[in-house]
């Protein structure tokens, strides 16, 4: 087997009937389409619940049932792959996915889009990982950089747009269209993959050597994997409403046992006790990819922990709608897109990755700090500009990570490599969205406690601002007794809206100070260059 600390020869790319970038095009509508699937229901929780007559925590199940089977099937797509055929795995996931989504409009009771939404996932976690690896054996090796950049669209900017698609259709429409919205992308992306993409020749000769041999399926691995990622999702999913290991049935200390049981008989299997591991562990040995790994997934949790949150403080601070608030974050977006096409094209000059990761990561703290420094008299355009800032950061990011994690994995090993990528890249995603809802409530009331320290009769700021608020409110209503209550409502109302306010700066500082300390992890990664030709320079 070929070291992976070493640099690695590579054979010319396969010559293809089609240009790659026809491939990618074609390849990478899918995959926005399942990553925008991960963001573009959560606006629409409320709406789903009453239609469905549902209680609205109920609702929610449809976002964890779909995000839990998409990490049950990332880790493993790698070894479906390679036995079905990378080809046909993608076209089946397509399919299903498709189909599926079909099914999740069509729903009739919450119970039914659940299943449904469970379909969906398991068809979607195929989608990334099989998108990604087919792009990086379309382009040669100094092109990867920009093949990296289309995958980059599909990752990143799916996630972005997510939230105001979803509240743009919720508003003018109805929720099932959300689902509606992949069938036409779906059959179109089915169609042009069915005649652009096909199996490279080491794929082909790997498969052929698995059809000779007996098929030793993990069934083992795969039981600890699915226990794993089910207690892991519902865990962050529902561990704030159980109140976290204060729960007084016991459920999140019974699931944290159960995941940490899972996870540590899942390496120890696939590790020591079988030849042919269902998730491949051995690819986390290289350090640069390791790196990336660590990197991707808090990058995906400050994404995704301020991507739900700011649409959550302009809709309950500023009074916007859900579209309205979803348009204060669209420009971002097209920033995002300027970026990729820029970053895509130096890194096919022989950039070095390292530096735009750095780089990167120090942007998006200092958009996650601005937006920390923020107060209640701010115009929409305020808000709009430090997110610019936080998706440049995020954008410089995303390719250099994807050329410098890949680019000491073997070929026969990069399936494993892209799958594992895409699950911490998920659940990244997952874990920042669980946090930042956990820290807004819990600092709510610890800033609510620490307000009512200075808000007594006896401080002459509060007695002048109660007693001119009686004044106002008797010239209204006429009775003294109710204007002093309406004034003390109203000084409570205040206190509540700037408790909020504070726990929203404060998980964005917590971004800040998560991004600025990733930056040194970039230092121990290898020289991450995309040459031309047979072999890498490492340093």
């Amino acid at each position: 087997m070929t070291s992976l600390a070493a640099p690695l020869s590579y054979a010319a790319p396969q010559r293809r009937t089609f240009s790659p970038w026809l491939v990618a095009i074609a390849v990478v509508v899918p995959t926005f389409m399942e990553v925008l699937d991960t963001t573009i229901a959560n606006v629409a929780l409320r709406y789903i619940a009453g239609g469905l007559s549902a209680a609205a925590t109920d609702s929610e199940w449809v976002i964890t049932s779909y995000l839990a089977a998409n990490a049950v099937i990332l880790p493993i797509s790698g070894w479906l792959a390679s036995h079905l055929g990378r080809r046909n795995y993608f076209l089946l996931s397509i399919a299903m996915f498709t189909v599926s989504s079909a099914l999740c409009g069509m729903a009739g009771s919450l119970e039914q889009l659940i299943l449904f939404r469970v379909m969906q996932g398991l068809a979607g976690g195929g989608l990334q990982p099989s998108s990604q690896a087919i792009l990086l054996d379309a382009f040669p090796r100094e092109k990867q950089g920009a093949a990296m950049t289309l995958f980059s669209v599909a990752a990143l900017i799916a996630p972005v747009v997510g939230p105001t698609l979803g509240g743009w259709i919720t508003d003018n429409y109805e929720w099932r269209w959300i689902f509606y919205l992949n069938i036409p992308a779906g059959l179109v992306a089915l169609g042009a993959c069915y005649i652009l993409v096909s199996d490279p020749p080491y794929l082909q000769e790997e498969r052929a050597k698995l059809r000779g041999r007996p098929l030793h399926f993990d069934t083992l691995g795969l039981s600890l994997l699915c226990l794993t990622m089910v207690c892991w999702e519902v865990l962050l999913s529902k561990g704030q409403e159980w109140d976290w290991f204060g729960d007084p049935f016991w459920r999140v200390q019974t699931l944290t046992l159960l995941f940490v049981i899972g996870l540590v008989g899942l390496i120890v299997r696939e590790l020591r006790f079988t030849n042919a591991p269902i998730v491949n562990f051995r690819v986390l040995k290289e350090r640069s990819f390791r790196a990336c790994c660590i990197i991707i997934f808090f990058a995906f949790a400050v994404l995704y922990a301020n991507t739900t949150m700011l649409p959550g403080m302009l809709q309950s601070l500023f009074g916007y709608d859900a579209t309205t608030s979803g348009f204060v974050l669209s420009p971002a977006g097209i920033f995002a897109i300027g970026v990729l096409l820029v970053v895509g094209f130096l890194l096919g000059r022989q950039f070095d990755a390292r530096w735009f990761i750095m780089s990167g990561l120090a942007v998006v703290a200092i958009g996650n700090y601005w937006l920390s420094q923020m107060n209640l008299s701010i115009s929409p355009w305020q808000i709009v500009w430090p997110r610019v800032v936080i998706i440049i950061g995020l954008s410089m990011i995303f390719a250099p990570l994807n050329v410098a994690a890949f680019l000491y994995i073997p070929p026969h090993l990069r399936g494993a490599a892209v799958g594992l990528l895409a699950l911490l890249r998920n659940e990244g995603g997952s874990v920042g969205t669980s946090l930042a809802q956990t820290i807004l409530e819990r600092r709510s009331q610890f800033h609510s406690l620490r307000l009512n320290e200075t808000l007594d009769p006896f401080n002459p700021t509060v007695h002048s601002f109660l007693q001119q608020g009686h004044d106002f409110f008797l010239q209204q209503t006429g009775d003294s007794a109710t204007s002093s209550q309406m004034a003390t409502q109203m000084l409570d109302n205040l206190r509540q809206q700037q408790a909020l306010l504070l726990s929203y700066f404060d998980i964005f500082w917590l971004c800040a100070v998560g991004a600025a300390l990733l930056v040194f992890l970039g230092l121990l990664m290898k020289r991450s260059v995309a040459e031309k030709g047979s072999h890498i320079a490492a340093e």
